[in-house]
């Protein structure tokens, strides 16, 4: 039997350790690959939390987050840290996903040493540079390094299509996400039934520092008080950025909830337990259709419109007065609830993706 092909999957933030974290047991599973990963520590301790509960082991630890990081400051102690790796490893590929500085790093580590990459979450587009910002510019310079692009979505695969990138190169998967949701579900317990009604709020993007937050949370503030059997929770991102407003206009009502980050699993629990949800998220817009949770997008432009397509999402961006209108017609209107609320309808995947992801690779690599 010929020896392992060795395959860096490169993980640097939480998102990206619940999105990898079913490829890399898959290869890990497989006779075929030598799966090692490489944790740059973008975001050290949520990163830390999610590998432990997923029980991955970091093969190397780069361990580069340093206070007051900048995305280039990171990048500049990226490439040389990953280029030792890859010269030692010499690996056969390179895996990353979405959207992060880790993701570009480990992309362009990869083109310079001659190496294979495969982008995780290729395809994602909203064709504006400013919105995500620096995600959707990642996005697009990765695009046009990576050999493998694992689309989750038939309109991602058309995307990359219309960049120019051969049709062999793109392979539509489905979103890992889904694979890490099914599979946390079912170790989850029943949830209680009955209580009152609640709102699951994420927001943290960067391009919504400042007066974007201020307004998204002036409009949920609203919401809670226009209905009272509505309560509002929000695990509140460590940065001042997002901590300081939060506490300013949400804290010590009496029905908001301002709650530390939480575990995947706890959070999947609360995404299960909640009537609707209003993020400016990327994974929350994927994964809440397959929980049959309407979401409401607390952003001026989604790359993910497949949902806003399904019914199942809604654009409202981060007018105080446009997110009270839209969360207030989902709690008063039983029917526009129903129509976003289809638990047959999950735009990004079965949970199967990795299984995919990792046969693409067997069979490129002709092992």
């Amino acid at each position: 039997m010929a020896e392992p092909r060795t395959i860096l999957c490169v993980i640097g933030t939480r998102p990206e350790a619940i999105k990898m974290a079913p490829v890399v047991r898959a290869l890990q599973g497989s006779t075929w690959a030598r799966c090692l990963v490489v944790a740059t520590a973008q975001h050290r301790d949520l990163l830390d939390q999610m590998l432990s509960r997923f029980g991955i082991q970091v093969d190397c630890d780069l361990n580069l987050m340093q206070p007051g990081q900048s995305p280039s400051d990171l990048l500049a102690r990226m490439l040389p840290a990953l280029t030792n790796v890859c010269r030692a490893e010499t690996p056969s590929a390179l895996l990353a996903q979405g959207d992060t500085a880790t993701v570009l790093g480990a992309a362009l580590t990869a083109f310079h040493q001659r190496i294979p990459f495969g982008h995780v979450e290729a395809g994602l587009r909203t064709g504006d540079l400013a919105h995500p910002f620096p995600e959707e510019g990642y996005r697009q310079m990765v695009s046009r390094i990576a050999r493998w692009h694992f689309a989750p979505t038939s309109g991602a695969a058309a995307a990359l299509h219309a960049e120019g990138v051969a049709p062999d190169q793109v392979h539509v998967t489905g979103n890992t996400c889904i694979d890490t949701l099914l599979h946390t579900i079912g170790t989850l317990p029943a949830p209680p039934i009955g209580g009152q009604r609640m709102i699951l709020l994420t927001a943290h993007r960067r391009e919504n520092f400042g007066a974007p937050l201020q307004s998204i949370f002036q409009g949920v503030l609203r919401v809670v008080e226009r209905f009272p059997d509505v309560r509002l929770v929000y695990p509140v991102h460590p940065n001042l950025n997002v901590q300081t407003p939060a506490y300013t206009v949400l804290g010590g009502h009496p029905r908001i909830s301002l709650v530390p980050p939480q575990d995947y699993f706890d959070f999947v629990d609360l995404m299960r337990q909640a009537t609707l949800i209003l993020t400016d998220s990327g994974g929350i817009q994927e994964e809440a259709p397959a929980l049959g949770k309407p979401v409401l997008v607390l952003r001026e432009a989604t790359e993910r419109p497949e949902a806003i397509a399904a019914g199942v999402s809604r654009l409202v961006g981060t007018q105080a007065q446009a997110i009270e209108v839209a969360t207030a017609q989902l709690l008063e209107q039983a029917s526009d609830y129903r129509a976003m609320s289809d638990r047959s309808v999950s735009p990004f995947g079965d949970g199967r993706a990795a299984e995919r992801i990792v046969e693409i690779l067997r069979a490129d690599l002709q092992v």
